[in-house]
């Protein structure tokens, strides 16, 4: 099943655009929206959650229509198939922490008392659970992220929305959000779309992308696909008299991309140019090559070629 397919979504909030005919598939697993802040991702978020709908375009979650019809009892049956991390706070004051996860639980349609045995176990799981008596405000912000996302899991939905996540964390703690994201998808089966304009954040979780700027699509697909491997590029790393080699390199047609400073540099070779010219002439100049590896574009390089 395809967790989403939008075809020429848009949204515009008066005068200004938000979303320009976006069109997507994206198969269930774990994939980042990834965009500089004021990209369209939040838009996005909540026209697949039915908070707002699109102002053209049609779409589907989980073939379910964007929206979502509903069940006998009058309720979305897609909200019931989703949990939703806001990026905001979304705190209610003077509520303990299995309180707030209790009461987004019978949000979701959740009986009371299902809805608080959840509400234990997922702080538990998130390890909360010496917290989950203390007033949500007095949360450290971690607590306060990891509350958050017990109550978007509290219903054990299939789909998670991730707005910004690792928001105003600290190393160590949006490290922990990370492998905490990335094992609700691996382990529990969760797909998960995790919003977030930190590059590293999508390489640790996410086995696809989709890069938004503008409100439109600039690229989307697996994170192996969207990064070019270069066949006239290479990272060479030497040992000797760099300088001398390198003037040779230069005058055959070799174009030096990036040095940095020891000993490794970012080449460009002309057209024919063989690996094992690299060696011979190292060896010429008594130079030697200690690694020589084809040159893979990294996500950054590719958000920023995308986007800028």
């Amino acid at each position: 099943m395809s967790l989403i397919e939008l075809n020429a979504v848009s949204r515009t909030f008066g005068a200004f655009t938000a979303l320009r005919d976006v069109t997507l598939s994206l198969p269930e697993g774990r994939i980042g929206l990834l965009g500089p802040n004021g990209a369209g991702k939040s838009t996005l978020l909540k026209i697949l959650m039915g908070l707002i709908p699109p102002s053209s375009g049609t779409g589907r979650v989980l073939n379910e229509p964007l929206g979502g019809d509903r069940d006998a009892a009058g309720n979305w049956r897609l909200r019931r198939l989703i949990g939703f991390m806001p990026e905001a706070d979304a705190l209610v004051p003077g509520l303990t922490g299995v309180e707030y996860v209790a009461l987004a639980g019978e949000l979701y349609g959740m009986p009371r008392r299902e809805a608080t045995r959840r509400a234990h176990e997922v702080l538990s799981y998130l390890e909360l659970e010496e917290a989950r008596y203390r007033l949500v405000e007095e949360y450290s912000l971690g607590m306060k992220q990891r509350v958050k996302l017990a109550q978007a899991l509290v219903h054990d939905p299939p789909v998670l929305l991730l707005d910004e996540p690792t928001s105003g964390l600290d190393p160590a703690g949006r490290d922990a959000m990370l492998r905490l994201v990335k094992a609700l998808g691996v382990d529990h089966g969760k797909s998960v779309l995790l919003s977030t304009h930190l590059l590293a954040d999508v390489e640790t979780v996410c086995e696809r992308v989709v890069i938004i700027a503008g409100g439109q699509v600039r690229r989307e697909g697996t994170v192996a696909e969207l990064r070019d491997r270069h066949r006239d590029r290479f990272r060479v790393r030497v040992q000797g008299e760099a300088a001398a080699f390198r003037a040779e390199l230069e005058a055959a047609g070799v174009k030096l991309l990036a040095d940095n400073g020891e000993g490794e540099w970012r080449v460009g070779v002309p057209q024919g140019w063989s690996n094992l010219t690299f060696f011979q002439r190292a060896a010429a100049r008594g130079v030697v090559i200690r690694s020589l590896v084809r040159d893979e574009e990294t996500l950054e390089e590719l958000f920023l070629r995308t986007v800028i």
